[in-house]
């Protein structure tokens, strides 16, 4: 296993941010900044044996100081969308930031996604790992209580990318995390996804209105474009649906730990991806708003379509659905989380 910290830029701020280059046994290779706690690329190999970064995303710093799309970070202090931005904690309303259109996303302005986080490097004989921390104050983005915050990444030598959360709060708070990574298993300039295989462990989905906030119902997938419970090109059903997919889907679940959340395939490379989470829920989003500003990697102008992501979390707008799994932290309890990703071919 070799690990390698090398200099990624200076911030806008004048603060030095740093990139390290995870390698494995089999020569997979994960790149991390702790700009935002970010996944950069992520390389794997086709069935031909040709390695490929899967993982779109930008070359320089400046990019992810922008990253309107997000690709790649960590997202929080809550992710997803919270209606009108309101919520409530024993009896007081909290307001954050309305930046989606009448919501809030994503932990607003200057969510996780927008920070240096301090980072170390921890090294092992069948894997290595990226630790990054946040002490995210106060109130920072209308957000009460003081959170250290911890998104630990591991490449090991059976091919799997684990993502570890830790969190803590001095006052009751709330939050969900997850990695926003946008995935396209042929490659980071292949363009759209469509034709990629999806098969989700998700019989049920929670319905949104049009600015996608759920309406608080659950409902079964079936007969729906939404259901992809046996394997299904994430394209086939698009002439059902405006924009493509951005649906939170409720994973089939006997318990806590780890389940199979998700499996990709792409039959052009033979690649494939199991997605692994401890979370209740997972967004697919087919990146239906990517735009070519900034341009990607290898000056790549990224379209519609041109990537995925499978986001393991707690339900959009969870705080104010009784009957949705609760994002509440309260005071000195220890928030984990866990996903999974493991690599391989047909």
């Amino acid at each position: 296993m070799k690990a390698i910290r090398s200099t990624f830029g200076t911030t806008a701020s004048g603060k030095t941010a740093y990139v390290y280059t995870l390698i494995n046994s089999n020569g997979f290779k994960a790149r991390i900044t702790d700009f935002g706690a970010t996944l950069i690329s992520m390389e794997t190999p086709a069935t031909n044996g040709k390695f490929a970064d899967i993982t779109l995303g930008y070359e320089r710093l400046k990019d992810y100081e922008t990253n309107p799309p997000y690709a790649g970070c960590t997202v929080g202090r809550c992710a997803n969308r919270i209606a009108k931005g309101r919520f409530k904690l024993d009896g007081k309303t909290y307001s954050l930031a309305i930046n989606n259109g009448p919501n809030h996303l994503h932990g607003g302005i200057t969510g996780f996604n927008k920070t240096l986080w301090k980072s170390t490097l921890k090294k092992g004989s069948k894997s290595a790992s990226v630790i990054c921390k946040y002490i995210s104050p106060d109130m920072e983005e209308g957000y009460p209580g003081r959170l250290t915050v911890t998104t630990t990444y591991t490449l090991t030598d059976k091919n799997e990318l684990r993502i570890d959360y830790t969190a803590r709060s001095n006052a009751k708070t709330i939050i969900n995390l997850t990695n926003h990574s946008y995935w396209n298993l042929a490659g980071c300039t292949a363009g759209r996804i469509l034709d990629h295989r999806l098969t989700l462990n998700a019989s049920r989905y929670t319905p949104s209105d049009s600015t996608l906030i759920p309406t608080g119902e659950i409902k079964p997938v079936k007969n729906t474009p939404l259901d992809f419970t046996k394997p299904c090109a994430i394209g086939a059903r698009f002439n059902r649906l405006k924009t493509g997919y951005d649906h939170n889907f409720v994973l089939d679940r006997k318990g806590p730990g780890l389940v199979l959340a998700a499996r990709v395939e792409e039959l052009s490379s033979g690649r494939t991806m199991e997605v692994f989470t401890t979370e209740p829920g997972i967004q697919l989003y087919t990146g239906y708003y990517l735009g070519p500003k900034p341009r990607g990697k290898k000056g790549k102008a990224y379209g519609k379509f041109d990537g995925f992501c499978l986001e393991t979390q707690h339900y959009p707008d969870s705080i104010n659905h009784r009957n949705f799994p609760s994002v509440i932290l309260p005071a000195g309890k220890v928030f984990k989380s866990t996903t999974l990703h493991k690599f391989g071919t047909l």
